[in-house]
């Protein structure tokens, strides 16, 4: 078990981390924003979902493989990195009414769960991190290294959902506004698509 000073140190350090501008919340900002605050939170909780694949990756020593093996982590970052260029390419292509907010949001959502999951996953960035934040708080004299690891994933997941969460409630509100306007609405969906470029590209030329 984690005593109480390292469970506040770690949660606090993880809500910091889940405020900081980075691939994951970029993400869900622009989704909440193109299709409305209830596909953002789905979106976060597929993300989050990917992060217990990474927790358990951690916990388990298969991040080890991502760390160890170069063409593994290559691998897995070009395949994320495709999937975000593939999601660009379909926003690029799609007029606005075909993404409008009220047109089909309801069927959407189990796609929308799958891409969190996917885009959270295939960032083998995560894995590593995890690897090398995680240990930082464990102690072997308060039992099972493994159980600790997963204990402060599922922390860090509480605080990722609360800061994700928010950031949703935001997008949600920016693409209430905009959908006012059909121009609006174009705009801003050649803004998400460039965004998932620039995030493909930041997948894609990271280094271990």
């Amino acid at each position: 078990m984690l005593s109480i000073e390292t469970f506040s140190t770690f949660f606090l350090a993880s809500a910091l981390l889940a405020i900081a501008p980075g691939p994951d919340n970029v993400f869900v900002l622009t989704q909440s924003a193109l299709h409305g605050k209830l596909s953002g939170l789905v979106v976060m909780f597929g993300l989050c979902t990917g992060l217990l694949v990474h927790t358990g990756a951690v916990a388990f020593g298969v991040a080890v493989i991502f760390q160890a093996s170069a063409f593994a982590f290559t691998l897995l970052k070009v395949i994320g990195a495709s999937y975000l260029l593939y999601l660009a390419w379909q926003i690029f292509r799609a007029s606005p009414e075909q993404i409008h907010m009220n047109g089909g949001q309801q069927k959407s959502l189990g796609a929308l769960y799958r891409r969190g999951i996917i885009m959270n996953v295939t960032n083998p960035k995560v894995s590593v991190f995890f690897l090398a934040f995680l240990p930082q708080f464990a102690d072997p004299e308060r039992g099972s290294i493994s159980l600790q690891m997963i204990s402060m994933g599922c922390i860090f997941i509480v605080a990722t959902v609360l800061v994700f969460g928010a950031v949703a409630m935001v997008g949600g509100a920016l693409g209430d506004w905009l959908n006012r306007s059909m121009r609006a609405q174009q705009v801003m969906n050649w803004i998400a698509g460039t965004v998932f470029v620039g995030l493909a590209i930041k997948l894609a030329t990271i280094e271990k």
